[in-house]
Order: structure tokens, then C-alpha cells, then sequence
């Protein structure tokens, strides 16, 4: 969509995903089982056309059955499905190859510094896998990743864990699941040797959520301030909103390379470690009320973004411009109020 007036709904809809990522810096092999819906009033004879970038494509079935060649049409930047199955809902079975150590756009799934990465808002998804990569297509994800033990201890993505364990050869795996459905440029997976310090927070329904923040080993002392303004931020939006988070986990992961600044993945944030991590010896006030406020604005987003997203680009002064509201007034009633509107 180029411009405002050009928005339609898709032809189909993406109400699961399941990933399972074997990592690997050269070569990640990227498996995705997708629940395919044809949407009400669409002919049956409308080809499914997704998103990509980039991509190698290995294989390619529906319901378990591979297409014939003339089925589909594949190139790395789209793959297009010209005869899908009349019925209203099928499985489209993808497995694509992709060198995250090779990816200089850090968007999608990148390697840096010996840890894997992801970055996908706006459109990074579709550097990952083929998919339907616009904000108004929501999906509930499950997500699995392998890589060896040595390499990534860490394998963290959106929502609760629900898995893990060792396999053969070195290697280990977890499984992530997200119940609420949301857009692909919120999918996030982090995997490498990363340090962690550890919090909680009691929810005003009385839930213990498990809290993290996960930074490049030595830099965990740099931490506590940000801990600290997460669950100021959690309180708050309970006290001033009525929004209690909704995950049994948050995890903020801080690396010195993140090419974005500050992202909100749900239940993941991913921040360049300078917004996240103070001294107190070296630090001045602005460092700190800088870390408070953009620790709060990204944890805002849980609702405000995530929960509640955007149709389309054009929407998105409805989630930052919100957010950014949010976070002012978090920032004037933990600081000065006088102070804030001048700033």
C-alpha cells in the first residue's frame, strides 16, 4: 500500500503460524506451517500471494501434499500460489534457507557479535520466511528454535516458554507459544550467551510475571535502574489505564548493536543496550530519565501496538502517537509535570 486510498483487505487471512528455526550462521533452515483462510467472498479461484525477501525456497506442500511445479510461482522477493484448494482453510507447508551472518539490513533475522537478532518492523518478516507481512493480518505464533548449546545457551522469542530440553550432537531447542494473536513485524527471536538479571512483578489480579533483562555478559550491574523503571511502568499503566500485562514472561533483551533503537516486540523488547543500561558513577539525570521513559514506552506498546494495532502503515500516528502520550505521562507524574511539558 503506496497510498491511503489503495488499502483492501487481503484475499486470505494467517490465523496460525508455527515456526521452527534451526539455526545456523551460513545456513538457518526455516520451516513455517501456516494455517491458511480464504477470506468470506473471496473466489475460490483467487491465488495466494505472499511476501518475501530474499529467500531461498527448499520446499513447498499444502495439507501434506508437495505442489507440482506449475502450482506455484517462487522467486526470492514472492511466492505466489496460483491454484490453492477451494475449501476455506488449509496447511501451506514452507521451508526456506537464509545466512543471518551474511545479513547487512540487520532487518529480519540477523547475526551479530555471535548473537542472533531479529528486527521486523515495518516489513523485515519477510526476510525470514514468506508470509502475508502487512499489519492487518494477525496470527497466533508457536515458535521452536534449535541451535547448539556452546553457541546459544539463550533461545528466547514472543510469549511464554513452553519447552525445552538437550538433543543430540551439542544441540538444544525451546518452545515459545503467544496466545494473542498480532502482526509479523512484532515476531522476535534472540539466541546466543547473553547475561540476565531477574525481577518479578505482582499484577493487580495477583499473577507473579517473570521478569528479564538480558545484556553482553559483564554488563548485568548496568541493569538495575532499568529493572526498576520496567515494573514503575508496569504499576503505572495498572494505576492510570486499568492495563495489567497479560504474558506470564517480559524479557528485555540489550544488546550494543541493535540497529533500531528501541522495539516492542511482544513480551521481547529489543533495545540498542544505550537506552537500557547506566552507571551510577558516570551517569547523569538526563541518562537516567531517558532509560525511564523509553523502558515505559516500549512495555506501553503491550497494549497500545500490540494488543491494539494498526490496519495499515498510514495508522501508525494511532499506536507511536498514543504510545508516545503514554510514556509523557508516565515521565510527568514519576518526575515533574511542569517540567515534562516544556521538554
Amino acid at each position: 500500500v503506496f497510498k491511503l486510498e489503495d488499502y483492501r483487505p487481503s484475499d486470505y487471512l494467517i490465523p496460525r503460524t508455527s515456526l521452527d528455526f534451526r539455526l545456523s550462521p551460513d545456513a538457518t533452515h526455516v520451516t513455517a506451517l501456516l494455517t491458511i483462510e480464504r477470506r468470506e467472498g473471496v473466489a475460490p479461484t483467487a491465488p495466494l500471494v505472499l511476501d518475501g525477501d530474499g529467500l531461498t525456497l527448499l520446499g513447498l506442500a499444502i495439507d501434506g501434499q508437495v505442489l507440482a511445479a506449475g502450482d506455484y510461482e517462487a522467486t526470492p522477493d514472492r511466492l505466489t500460489i496460483l491454484k490453492p484448494p477451494a475449501v476455506l482453510r488449509f496447511e501451506l507447508r514452507l521451508e526456506t534457507e537464509i545466512a543471518p551472518s551474511r545479513n547487512e539490513a540487520l532487518m529480519g533475522l540477523y547475526r551479530s557479535n555471535n548473537v542472533y537478532c531479529t528486527q521486523c518492523e515495518a516489513e523485515g518478516f519477510r526476510r525470514i520466511t514468506y508470509f502475508l507481512d502487512r499489519p492487518d493480518i494477525l496470527s497466533v505464533y508457536t515458535v521452536r528454535i534449535e541451535a547448539p548449546h556452546n553457541e546459544a545457551p539463550l533461545l528466547l522469542s514472543n510469549g511464554n516458554p513452553v519447552e525445552r530440553g538437550a538433543l543430540a550432537n551439542g544441540r538444544h531447542y525451546a518452545v515459545w507459544h503467544d496466545p494473542f494473536p498480532k502482526p509479523s513485524y512484532l515476531f522476535a527471536l534472540v539466541a546466543g550467551a547473553l547475561g540476565r538479571v531477574a525481577g518479578s512483578f505482582i499484577t493487580m489480579s495477583g499473577r507473579e510475571v517473570e521478569l528479564g533483562i538480558y545484556v553482553e555478559p559483564g554488563k548485568e550491574r548496568l541493569a538495575g535502574y532499568a529493572m526498576d523503571a520496567l515494573k514503575r511502568s508496569m504499576k503505572w499503566d495498572e494505576d492510570a489505564f486499568g492495563r495489567e500485562y497479560d504474558l506470564d514472561v517480559f524479557n528485555i533483551v540489550a544488546v550494543s548493536d541493535f540497529n533500531m533503537g528501541a522495539m516492542e516486540n511482544k513480551g521481547l523488547n529489543v533495545f540498542n543496550d544505550k537506552y537500557v543500561l547506566a552507571d551510577e558513577e558516570t551517569a547523569t539525570d538526563a541518562d537516567f530519565a531517558n532509560i525511564e521513559a523509553i523502558i515505559a514506552h516500549e512495555y506501553f506498546h503491550n497494549w497500545t501496538g500490540n494488543r491494539i494495532t494498526c490496519r495499515d502503515w498510514f495508522q501508525l500516528c494511532l499506536k507511536e502517537g498514543l504510545t508516545v502520550y503514554r510514556d509523557h505521562e508516565f515521565s510527568a507524574d514519576q518526575r515533574s509535570r511542569a517540567v515534562k511539558r516544556i521538554a
